[in-house]
């Protein structure tokens, strides 16, 4: 096990190591991170336990077998022009050669190799082999990877699935070294610097950096190292032509202990850094797109204030229209007393019925349902406008979701993506269901029931299944029944001609009185009433799009505490991953 060479300097960035990818465990299964993802995190941290683990990968074939069995010096592992390697084997050290299968698709194999006391080496299935399975094998067990040795060969050399994968291995931040195998397939020095230079260039631009790159002949190696029957200038020949002294120098003497204890060490926070970086791109995409819908709903508040504010201008326009009626009412009933209050009309005023009926003709009139008639269509007027802006409502979420549809934020794992779209349909779907429900005509009376209520308990009026116009006429009848009592009391003093004048004084001002309280009662009962539907309203439209309201705000919050988290493990990452490279 690793800890066996590890110094107490080492053994303290481990421990270290380990905390900071528990904590970044957590916060990554916080923030929807993939199965697969926080399986492969599992599977690096667990390798800081285990041996040097040296991967071998590439296409099927490109001879990564016989590079394996030339490395080890014995033929250990099937070789041939088909996928040979079914699964994934692990060669480590052993008293014996022997194959014993671990699990599926999965074989331990061990070999009396002094090299594999310090090293296991890993062959996988090739990238591009018929079963599927194989590639993603492959893909599986490079996050464990502590290097990476890419075989490629020189009559296929970097293909278009070999560049893929490599793409894949330059994700995880593992460091590679390329093996060009097959050299001896080429007539001359002047091919062989070709295939070298641009297999060079394309590993540097694809991995970032150029790696170490190896040309060989596993064949001619192996040969050199097992055919015991060929005589030792032959063998010394087979192995100079190999060209495989280079790449077994760098595996046994420049990965020392040192360098492989570094490369341990780094590779899980490699693994870290790029989960870090992949979902801390992910998480803010999806902070962006949610601000754009916290933006969206700061909007509608607006919206909502505006029409709000709106609508109060409009209701005082309206409610004078309203108020104009009781204007006209008692300037009628001014210019009634004017014209009957006199000297002239002394014997019509003996007639208390007549003056009564000539009241109520000609000042009381069509009031009620000149009052009623402003009032229903004040009524339509907040019907309506309610509607349209559920309609705004509707059309802004839809707008969200349209806007939604084009972006890709949250694909990698987690339910946002779903919760946030499931919401917007939720809020859409309610407006929807408002709307198409809303009848106007039953709206409209449920509002008039309303407003009756209100006005009648302002005037102090009892009332029953009478319209409101009934009601401002029963209001209008009290006024001319209490302005006929004092045209009465002006007739018992008729004596007193002089009298008459001061009379009709007090019967203009207790008209006046009795209709501003008739004003002041049916205004206040219908702005209460009208500020309660607006208070009704602008709830229920809040309410619609609340549970998305929550949502944004949450996720937004959830989504900045995931953020800085991971910051401070990347932080701590980047720190640990300075301090490794100074051993």
């Amino acid at each position: 096990m690793i800890r066996r060479v590890l110094k107490d300097q080492e053994r303290e960035i481990v421990a270290q190591e380990r905390e900071v990818l528990r904590s970044l465990r957590e916060t990554l299964a916080g923030v929807g991170v993939s199965a697969d993802d926080l399986a492969a995190l599992d599977r690096s941290t667990e390798q800081l336990a285990e041996l040097f683990l040296l991967v071998v990968a590439g296409e099927f074939n490109a001879g990564k077998s016989a590079f394996i069995n030339a490395l080890l010096g014995r033929r250990l592992l099937a070789e041939g022009v088909t996928p040979t390697t079914a699964g994934i084997h692990r060669i480590g050290y052993g008293e014996e050669e022997a194959a014993h299968p671990a699990r599926r698709a999965f074989e331990e194999v061990t070999a009396p190799v002094e090299l594999l006391r310090e090293i296991h080496i890993v062959d996988t299935p090739g990238t591009n082999a018929i079963q599927r399975e194989h590639e993603l094998l492959t893909r599986d067990f490079i996050p464990r990877s502590d290097l990476v040795l890419f075989v490629t060969s020189t009559d296929r050399p970097f293909t278009e699935s070999e560049r893929a994968f490599l793409q894949s291995i330059r994700e995880w931040g593992k460091k590679v070294v390329v093996v060009i195998n097959k050299i001896d397939l080429l007539e001359t020095e002047e091919d062989a610097r070709h295939v070298q230079d641009f297999v060079e260039r394309g590993a540097r631009d694809l991995l970032g950096e150029a790696p170490e790159v190896f040309p060989v002949s596993a064949r001619k190696a192996l040969k050199s190292k097992v055919d015991k029957d060929l005589p030792p200038e032959r063998a010394t020949l087979l192995w100079e032509e190999s060209r495989f002294a280079p790449l077994e120098r760098y595996i046994t003497e420049s990965l020392d202990e040192r360098s492989r204890v570094r490369l341990k060490l780094s590779n899980p926070l490699g693994v870290g850094l790029r989960l870090e970086a992949r979902y801390r791109e992910v998480l803010e995409a999806r902070l962006t797109l949610l601000a754009d819908d916290v933006a969206a709903i700061e909007d509608v508040e607006r919206q909502l204030a505006a029409y709000q504010e709106d609508m109060e201008r409009e209701f005082r326009y309206r409610l004078a229209d309203v108020e104009n009626q009781l204007h006209e009412f008692e300037a009628r009933g001014m210019a009634f007393f004017d014209d009957t209050l006199r000297v002239g009309r002394v014997i019509d005023l003996l007639n208390k019925a007549r003056i009564k009926e000539e009241f109520e003709r000609k000042v009381v009139a069509d009031t009620p349902a000149q009052v009623e008639a402003r009032v229903s269509e004040l009524i339509d007027w907040l019907v309506a406008a309610e509607l349209r802006q559920w309609q705004a409502v509707t059309r802004h979420v839809e707008r969200r979701r349209e806007h939604h549809a084009e972006r890709i934020v949250g694909e990698v794992g987690g339910s946002f993506e779903y919760d946030r779209d499931r919401l917007l349909a939720t809020v859409g779907k309610t407006a929807q269901r408002t709307i198409e429900g809303y009848d106007r005509a039953v709206e409209a009376q449920r509002m008039a029931d309303s407003v009756q209520r209100a006005v009648a308990e302002t005037a102090l009026l009892e009332v029953g299944a009478i319209g409101l116009g009934t009601l401002v006429g029963v209001i209008a009848t009290s006024a001319a029944v209490d302005v006929t009592g004092i045209l009465a009391a002006s007739a018992l003093a008729i004596l007193g001609l002089f009298v008459i004048p001061n009379r009709r004084r007090v019967a203009k001002a207790e008209l006046a009185e009795r209709i501003e309280e008739m004003r002041r009662g049916l205004m206040e009962g219908l702005t209460a009433q009208f500020r309660r539907e607006m208070d009704r309203s602008l709830s229920r439209l809040r309410e619609a799009i609340s549970p998305y309201t929550r949502f944004v705000r949450t996720e937004s919050e959830h989504l900045r505490d995931g953020l800085e988290r991971l910051r401070e493990a990347r932080e701590a990452m980047e720190g640990l991953a300075a301090r490794i490279e100074e051993l």
